[in-house]
């Protein structure tokens, strides 16, 4: 049934909807667009947020923009390379597991008062360097003419099971917020027992070991899955359900357990040209009219109040899998490294 329920919202929602690579793009709008300057953003957001979004920040708020679109991880990494010579005003999206260490290294500042007092007070991080602007539900997707939801694994220890061998394709860790969360949380849950991540190890090895292969990028990941390569992979439910609206067969499961929820957001740069900028582009992001265009048609799940959910997300439990967000943050980056130097590809 939920299967049904989200091809059949997938289908409903905005058609046309693509991803990007890497790259360096400009907004477009007319008008008075770029009368107040120019606003840098990066960010890892797709196009078929970012080609709609931005043209209507511009042409509402006369700022035009800069867009650099690389992957989560690869901002963080820019920002960080740029401290001394900075070159963004906005980092838009990721995960607490990226803002955390760039709150702690003085790479982002707050918001103003005017942007905070919009958004719950459990949303707003590390001295309010950082909001959260949507969940991120990270959970199973599939091939539908591949696999059904009877056959699917129902719960994260059924991956490990040897009939699935072969059936499962990853998005590669390291560079992905995405993947590092649930990575991150699968081995948290054996820290919480055992106060060690061993457990956790021998986890993702049974993983790897039934794993086909690691795709390079969410766009390999996607081809990939459609080409039938493999049935089965881990991914957020935003990502998946827009391919979905696209034609590709792709669904999303609940794990029994439940599902890691990323808080996935949005910081201003510490000192970037233009703050003034930045500012308006939070404000006009969290407007109920572009929070509401994000849930009805970007399948976003947003951390402000909106007056009406769309069908596909009134129909998911959203519940959370369990785990220490804090130990698994400190720890993240030695996990991921050992998974990288020990695990990976020797299953």
């Amino acid at each position: 049934m939920m299967r049904k329920l989200v091809l059949a919202a997938a289908g409903a929602a905005v058609l046309g909807l693509t991803l990007t690579g890497c790259g360096l793009q400009s907004g477009g709008g007319d008008g008075a667009q770029g009368s107040k300057g120019t606003v840098t953003i990066y960010s890892p957001r797709p196009s078929a947020i970012t080609d709609e979004i931005i043209p209507r920040f511009e042409e509402e708020t006369g700022y035009s923009v800069k867009l650099v679109t690389l992957g989560a991880a690869e901002v963080a990494d820019r920002i960080r390379a740029e401290k001394s010579n900075v070159q963004a005003d906005v980092w838009w999206g990721g995960t607490a597991s990226l803002f955390s260490p760039a709150a702690s290294a003085g790479l982002i500042e707050p918001w103003s008062d005017e942007v905070l007092d919009v958004i719950p007070d459990e949303y707003q991080f590390d001295d309010d360097a950082w909001v959260a602007e949507q969940l991120q539900l990270q959970l199973f997707a599939y091939n539908t003419e591949m696999i059904s939801e009877e056959d699917m694994p129902k719960d994260w220890d059924d991956l490990l099971d040897p009939k699935y061998k072969d059936m499962i394709l990853i998005r590669d860790v390291a560079p992905s917020g995405t993947m590092r969360g649930i990575y991150s949380a699968m081995i948290d849950r054996f820290v919480q027992e055992d106060g060690a991540p061993d457990r956790g190890y021998e986890w993702l090895r049974g993983l790897d070991a039934n794993t086909k292969d690691y795709a390079a990028n969410p766009e390999d990941l996607y081809l990939r899955l459609e080409r039938q390569e493999a049935a089965i992979t881990l991914w957020n439910q935003q990502d998946i359900l827009t391919q979905a609206a696209q034609g590709a067969a792709f669904a999303i499961l609940e794990p029994e357990s439940g599902s890691p929820i990323n808080t996935d957001g949005i910081a201003k740069v510490a000192g970037g040209a233009n703050s003034e900028g930045a500012e308006a582009f939070a404000k006009f992001l969290f407007s109920e009219e572009t929070q509401e265009w994000l849930a009805n048609n970007a399948f976003q799940i947003p951390t402000v109040e909106i007056s009406e959910k769309p069908e596909w997300l009134a129909g998911l439990s959203l519940k959370e899998f369990e785990y220490d967000r804090a130990t698994a943050a400190e720890h993240e980056s030695e996990w991921i490294d050992y998974w990288l130097e020990n695990i990976k590809n020797q299953g």
